[in-house]
């Protein structure tokens, strides 16, 4: 019984990854073999190295597959790096991860050999708790720093307000929290073998995030770019229309902040290869 459950939600995934492609043409980018044991993926075949890379980081649930479109708006000067976590898509089979410190020990190890050209760290929701904890990691390890750390849609890990707990709760609760936040298209809830097939690697974020406690000590001196938090010296605020995902629905003048603040905090000769040339994908 449980096979079939599990072949049918199977055909469902296939079902629905049929109807995106339809919907949406495949970005060439995506058709890449990945990098760093499979974190990275996205990336354009090049023949130099770019001026920057930047290192794009999930919310709860989502994958590398929400940053596809973001490298035609920055042209060749910036490599568009979306990660791939554990437990989706091109790593379906491999277990997701439960808690923040094996999470940011594997994948700080696995983007490493990466930092050989400056870097930026973005991540949206629980993307950006990630990329918080991810730079402070390499710092620890002698890493060079990132040039702009952005934080879209998260508070500042230390301002953090306790939630009630989801991960270990039915999958009801669970549905109604992600309906809240918006995190997934309408049509997967009308697939319920869909849905469950999902359900594990949310939860798994989930448990990541309300069981991650803030500890001082070691702080990334990278700019901070926040999407949107309270401004200070060290931190710069953008305010963006939209709901908790404006990362898809205010994603032009996303892509601009974004733009704005690596050329705000990077070295000119970044751009010496016409970034302004750029544009925002359709």
């Amino acid at each position: 019984m449980q096979g079939c459950k599990h072949a049918r939600a199977v055909i469902a995934l296939a079902r629905r990854c049929v109807s995106v492609l339809i919907r949406r043409p495949q970005c060439p980018a995506t058709a890449r073999p990945p990098r760093a044991h499979g974190w990275i993926l996205g990336t354009q075949h090049r023949t130099t190295a770019p001026a920057i890379r930047l290192f794009c980081l999930p919310y709860a649930g989502g994958a590398a597959s929400a940053y596809a479109q973001w490298s035609p708006f920055f042209g060749d000067e910036v490599e568009v790096c979306g990660i791939e976590l554990p437990g989706r898509q091109s790593r379906w089979s491999d277990r997701p991860f439960t808690r923040m410190e094996p999470l940011i020990d594997a994948l700080a190890s696995a983007i490493e050999s990466e930092l050989d050209v400056p870097y930026a760290l973005f991540g949206h929701s629980m993307g950006s708790l990630v990329a918080f904890e991810l730079a402070r990691e390499l710092r620890r390890r002698g890493a060079a720093e990132p040039h702009v750390l952005f934080a879209s849609a998260g508070p500042a890990p230390q301002l953090r307000r306790p939630e009630s707990q989801v991960h270990d709760q039915p999958d009801a609760v669970v549905i109604d929290r992600l309906r809240s936040l918006g995190g997934l298209p309408e049509e997967i809830y009308a697939e319920p073998e869909l849905l469950e097939l999902l359900l594990p690697t949310i939860r798994a974020d989930f448990e990541v995030l309300e069981t991650y406690a803030y500890r001082s000590g070691l702080r990334s001196r990278a700019p901070s770019c926040r999407l949107p938090e309270p401004e200070t010296k060290r931190c710069r605020s953008h305010a963006l229309r939209g709901d908790h995902f404006f990362l898809r629905s205010a994603q032009a003048q996303l892509l601009e902040t974004v733009r704005a603040a690596l050329a705000a905090t990077c070295p000119p000769e970044v751009w010496r290869r016409g970034l302004e040339a750029g544009r925002p994908p359709s």
